[in-house]
């Protein structure tokens, strides 16, 4: 916020828990330009980091939380879940393993829960979860930084290394390190860096030519990517399987199908070998005539109907007003509906489809002789 020309998110921008980073620097169309086809820079410094020093860390973690982690390679990393024991997402954050230590990120908001879970299930652990506040996140976004080549980027060879598989990790000269990241759009570098040179390395990497940009920019792009956000597009009442949460690290997902017993387990394996998800998060695209926007948590309804849950808002630069929501699966992809008072419609690209066999159901009518 100390670079001239932020500006901070105004109440009611369609996010929330953003205070502190800037909204955009001016010219928001401008820096999503900037951050889907050439090289952009997003102060994302709020989100809470964790470590977890201790030869037990991957073990343990492996044992709480919906990720298969006791094979993780040193300088990998994933998403992961914690899940409630009916199967909803009570935390979800980012994690590296670099060094003997597991860094963590999650969301805004989201940082003294997860401690206080974690601190809570050490009991004989040898692990020491513990707040990682000397430390920030900045994401640097481009059309570019999912090739496996930096040379497609040559300002940026000697300044960032780009790691060749998702969630991999390298160190960064002076501390801290960059992480390969799936979304969003065609993907992104995390850089987790001293929180004292936070600030020298904005400089650096605004002097290699990355533009900045405000979290207009990555809530955009990630609202276009399909990618939810904790606390924003998800509610009490979420489960893996309606965010588009499922699959390990080599599928960009948050829960692993083939990892063995953690609180929660029970729902995600029957809604994933007998069941659908209830609802669907999807995007909608919005009444760009009106200069009104819903809100967050706004009723998302079909002739009067309430049939789902608006999340994240924003203005994209290409797509207009658009919204992540969660909708009944019931409901048809060409469904009039309204978000909040403003008309919407299904992008019916963002509507999943899953015609596999699950294979709880497929014994069931193998026993009935089907």
């Amino acid at each position: 916020m100390s670079v001239p020309g932020a500006v901070p998110a105004p109440p009611g921008a369609g996010t929330v828990s953003d205070d502190g980073v800037a909204w955009h620097f001016g010219d928001p169309f401008g820096e999503q330009r900037a951050a889907a086809r050439g090289i952009a820079v997003v102060d994302r410094s709020h989100r809470p980091v964790i470590r977890i020093p201790g030869p037990e860390r991957l073990s343990w973690l492996h044992s709480l939380t919906s990720q298969h982690l006791e094979s993780l390679s040193p300088d990998d990393g994933a998403e992961d879940l914690v899940l409630d024991i009916s199967g909803r997402i009570q935390e979800h954050f980012v994690l590296t393993d670099r060094d003997d230590t597991l860094w963590l990120d999650t969301e805004p908001g989201h940082g003294r829960s997860l401690l206080h879970y974690l601190t809570s299930m050490v009991f004989w652990a040898k692990v020491e979860p513990q707040a990682a506040d000397d430390h920030a996140v900045l994401t640097i976004l481009g059309d570019g930084l999912h090739a496996t080549a930096p040379q497609q980027h040559p300002e940026f060879a000697s300044v960032v290394p780009v790691p060749e598989r998702l969630y991999a990790s390298a160190p960064l000269p002076g501390g801290g390190f960059v992480r390969r990241m799936p979304w969003p759009a065609q993907g992104a570098l995390d850089l987790v860096v001293p929180r004292s040179r936070l600030a020298e390395w904005w400089d650096r990497l605004t002097g290699a030519g990355a533009r900045p940009a405000g979290t207009w920019a990555f809530e955009a792009l990630r609202v276009e990517s399909l990618n939810p956000r904790l606390s924003v597009d998800t509610d009490d009442r979420t489960i893996p399987h309606e965010v588009r949460w499922i699959g390990g690290p080599d599928e960009g997902g948050a829960v692993h199908l083939d990892k063995g017993c953690y609180r929660g387990q029970e729902t995600v394996a029957r809604v994933h070998n007998l069941g659908r998800a209830p609802r669907n998060l999807v995007l909608l695209h919005l009444d760009g005539s009106e200069d009104q926007r819903p809100a967050l948590g706004d009723p998302v309804t079909a002739d009067g109907r309430t049939v789902g849950r608006v999340g994240t808002v924003i203005d994209h630069f290409e797509l207009g007003p658009v919204a992540l929501a969660l909708v009944k699966r019931s409901v048809p992809a060409d469904t009039p509906l309204v978000a909040g008072g403003v008309a919407a419609s299904i992008d019916p690209d963002s509507v999943p489809r899953d015609d596999r066999v699950q294979a709880g159901r497929a014994a069931i009518d193998r026993l009935r002789g089907r």
